[in-house]
């Protein structure tokens, strides 16, 4: 990924990366020890999925590039390479922020070209990740999407979208605003290994108690379900329970898969955590980044059935947009580079 035109005063290191100016820093603070923020001004901040892709919109935002979630499966570790970063324990601390998101998303909202067309959000990275909270981007992304009543969807695992939930309210009385939040499980054990930067499930199911409690209907992304650690019939009724038990409008089962980047990083990961395990992974994803496709209708009919005897049913189209993923080949940095969103 090439970056120009960019701000502030540039280090040689980092230069090499994004271009001739750059800011970085290092906050000393508990929150963001151990983490470096790579400050530039992007070119452009609407981002087009690439016309091979079969996803049902065509643009999306990222504001964010690398995530201090450390989800150690995450799909977008791969993308690090872009940017000529370690797409390990790298992408986990070497934050790039777009700086100048907010302003530059209203420009190009407000462009004669732009026609309005529904734009996603956390496809790539998380917008609601700890960056945020000192970038505070997601007002002025969330100002611009409703002064220009543009339709937008977020999916998120950060609690901090709470922080925008007025934002959210008045979006949504002017245009189709769509929330999910990803919970795969929750097994804290589980939790605390594989997700170690983000919220507590039961902290993000407290996001979608609020949202739905304030009008905005909220889907929850049932993601990942983990091979032998997170999907026994006992793990997936607990889990389906507690987000019906939230107000989910929907929940959307995601089986496992371990893309290039990711997928070592997560095999290393069960070397040190499971090695009991590893001969299965690798007869399980010998053949590619996805599970078999009698696992992936196995855990998704199991879901669903569980999801009907717990009361999780269908909403209108005009009040939510249900975010459903499936396994989607990457295309280009900026893409949603493994999933594929159908917006219902």
């Amino acid at each position: 990924m090439r970056w120009e035109n960019l701000s502030g005063d540039g280090t040689a290191e980092t230069a090499a990366l994004f271009g001739t100016d750059v800011v970085t820093r290092r906050f000393d603070t508990p929150e963001f020890r151990g983490i470096t923020f790579h400050e530039v001004r992007a070119r452009s901040i609407v981002n087009r999925v690439p016309g091979a892709s079969r996803m049902p919109f065509e643009w999306t935002v990222n504001p964010y590039r690398g995530c201090s979630h450390a989800c150690v499966y995450c799909f977008a570790r791969g993308t690090h390479r872009y940017l000529d970063l370690d797409t390990g324990a790298g992408f986990d601390s070497q934050i790039v922020v777009k700086v100048n998101a907010p302003d530059l998303l209203r420009r190009e909202l407000g462009a004669s070209r732009w026609n309005g067309e529904h734009i996603a959000m956390g496809t790539n990275v998380d917008c609601y990740q700890r960056a945020e909270g000192r970038y505070r981007l997601m007002p002025g992304i969330l100002t611009a999407l409703r002064d220009y009543a543009n339709p937008f969807s977020i999916l998120t695992k950060g609690t901090l979208i709470l922080r925008d939930l007025d934002l959210l309210r008045s979006a949504a009385a002017v245009t189709d605003v769509g929330v999910s939040v990803s919970v795969g499980f929750i097994d804290e054990e589980l939790w605390r290994t594989v997700e170690p930067g983000t919220p507590a499930p039961e902290r993000r199911l407290d996001v979608v108690r609020t949202l739905s409690a304030h009008g905005i209907p909220c889907g929850v992304l049932m993601a990942p379900v983990i091979p032998f650690l997170g999907d026994s019939p006992a793990q997936l009724r607990s889990t389906v329970r507690a987000i019906a038990a939230a107000g989910a409008t929907s929940v959307t089962p995601l089986a496992l898969h371990l893309r290039p980047g990711a997928r070592e990083w997560y095999m290393s990961w069960l070397a040190e955590h499971h090695p009991d395990l590893v001969r299965h992974y690798e007869a399980m994803y010998g053949d590619g980044a996805y599970a078999p496709k009698w696992y992936q209708r196995r855990i998704t009919r199991q879901v669903h059935e569980l999801a009907a005897e717990y009361g999780i049913g269908p909403t209108s189209p005009r009040t939510h947009r249900r975010i459903e993923i499936r396994p989607e080949r990457a295309e280009e940095p900026e893409a949603p580079d493994c999933t594929q969103l159908t917006l219902l």
